[in-house]
């Protein structure tokens, strides 16, 4: 047997796989010995010590703002785009261009089917496995919401940022759709979130870099934002996001023949991946049954990845498919139109898990991404944390209660927010804003690539949000150095006085005109 090799994996790639958890999950022994008490290091004080970050003579921040297009159609339009306007300075709007999910297009509409809600250009989109008129979307006829907003928000100095949101939803009115999707352990095709199409199918590969190229070359956009709100497939296991306890182990992708013939061009065992996969799938299935390993939770999820390492090196395959799935987005964009601004939303699971804050590491975003948008919706982050320790508490975390749990994960983040206990109802601080928004130009400083900080507003929370949570949460990003705002989720939740408060923290910081 060779002794640098690991079930045909060199000993130095498992290290520089295994190096990504070991430092998102590792904690020092002084930190475990004070786990019932706080984590937090006594001198972090939140608001002392630091300098507001103002506006620079001839800076002009980005206010942006996502909306759905349910929201200024027809007569809608010039007063929806005035009031933005006067309420809270945008000058960046971001529609959710294309998607299969009702709620991003506007409240009440009836008939849902989703897509493109601009014109599909049929040349630009070859060999997807698609009739590309099944793209169009038909709430509205033949309106093309592009077309319309475009010269309309120019008047205003509006810039234009279509937002294609990446469809996890699984219409299966769109024929041939279901073709583009993952395939889970079990070969079946996979059919919800956390699962989605496959970075590495061709056919999916084709329609998004179409969908590019028709915005691009159509429409005199100034930009283009791509998002998932997804993660690898150990996560997925774990159901290591907000809202994932119920989540099936089983359903793990993606095991197409895409991504098979991929993964053994890289010299990955698929075989012994499925296995680990199935240890894992045993694992989380107990935990959940309550059922305590005898080596306890952690040491025994570590025995499964030191037998099976694939795990971990498949958790690694599926982030850099993404990563090179966006970079090729970009770089089809830039193809096209040079000084199109190109960027990412990402998904508030970065607040939460460590170990998907580590394979979505903001510095790789660098070399292909004008800008990113890191979600920091701090209100309804408080029972977003408290859903991720509710599930990981049975399997990752099972070795302590959730009030640890919630203590471990702050000193693993950096945060100092309220106990388990308070924290659905109470949300995150601002402070939260703050933190994040600096880590993240911190991780950005030797690049030009923007961070504009998505800020919720009236997202669903178990408490409803005030004036004073917007504004707060405003103040802190531009104080954490932010290069622009996002406004989010949509602007038919929103309430007025709410982005109201938004603009006075805008205009408080000097970025109104």
């Amino acid at each position: 047997m060779d002794n640098n090799k690991l079930n045909g994996i060199s000993r130095r790639d498992f290290v520089k796989k295994t190096s990504l958890l070991g430092s998102a999950l590792a904690v020092s022994t002084s930190g475990l010995a004070n786990i019932t008490g706080s984590l937090l290091p006594s001198d972090i004080h939140p608001r002392e010590g630091r300098e507001t970050q103002h506006a620079r003579p001839g800076e002009r921040a980005m206010i942006g703002l996502q909306t759905g297009v349910g929201t200024f159609a027809g007569p809608a339009m010039l007063p929806f785009l005035d009031d933005i306007q006067s309420r809270a300075y945008v000058n960046t709007l971001f529609p959710f261009m294309f998607t299969y999910i009702a709620s991003r297009v506007g409240p009440h509409i009836k008939n849902f089917h989703g897509g493109d809600y601009a014109t599909v250009h049929t040349q630009y989109y070859k060999d997807i496995h698609l009739n590309p008129a099944t793209l169009r979307a038909p709430e509205f006829g033949n309106v093309d919401f592009l077309a319309v907003l475009i010269p309309e928000a120019k008047k205003r100095n509006m810039k234009i940022y279509p937002y294609i949101l990446e469809d996890n939803r699984r219409p299966m009115y769109v024929e041939g759709m279901d073709q583009l999707y993952e395939i889970d352990l079990y070969g079946r095709r996979a059919t919800r979130h956390p699962a989605g199409p496959c970075y590495n199918n061709p056919y999916y590969q084709n329609l998004m870099l179409g969908l590019v190229e028709d915005y691009s070359r159509s429409y005199d956009i100034d930009g283009i934002m791509w998002g998932a709100e997804r993660q690898g497939p150990m996560n997925n296991a774990l159901g290591a996001y907000h809202h994932g306890i119920r989540s099936d182990p089983g359903r793990v992708t993606c095991f197409c023949p895409y991504c098979v013939a991929k993964a053994q061009k890289q010299g990955i065992d698929v075989n012994r991946v499925k296995q680990g996969f199935q240890a894992l799938e045993q694992f989380v299935n107990n935990g959940r049954k309550g059922q305590r390993p005898g080596n306890g939770y952690y040491v025994t999820f570590w025995s499964i990845l030191l037998k099976f390492p694939e795990v971990l090196i498949w958790e690694s395959f599926w982030a850099e498919s993404l990563r090179t799935f966006q970079e090729n987005l970009s770089k089809k964009a830039k193809s096209i139109n040079p000084a199109l601004q190109i960027g990412f939303h990402l998904w508030h699971n970065i607040s939460f898990n460590p170990i998907y804050r580590a394979e979505q590491d903001y510095q790789q975003y660098a070399g292909f991404s004008d800008f990113i948008e890191p979600v920091l919706y701090n209100h309804c982050a408080g029972e977003r944390m408290a859903s991720y320790v509710d599930s990981v508490s049975q399997n990752l975390y099972g070795d302590f209660n959730k009030e640890q749990a919630t203590e471990l994960s702050y000193r693993m983040l950096n945060y100092q927010e309220k106990p388990y206990d308070q924290l659905a109802k109470a949300g995150f601080s601002g402070d939260y804003v703050f933190r994040e928004t600096k880590r993240a130009k911190d991780d950005m400083s030797t690049s030009k690539t923007k961070v504009w900080p998505g800020i919720g507003i009236d997202v669903p929370a178990p408490t409803p949000s005030t004036s004073e949570i917007v504004k707060n949460a405003v103040l802190a990003a531009f104080k954490g150095g932010a290069d622009g705002v996002l406004l989010s989720r949509k602007y038919d939740e929103m309430k007025p006085d709410h982005l109201s408060s938004a603009g006075e923290a805008i205009r408080e910081m000097g970025y109104h005109s």
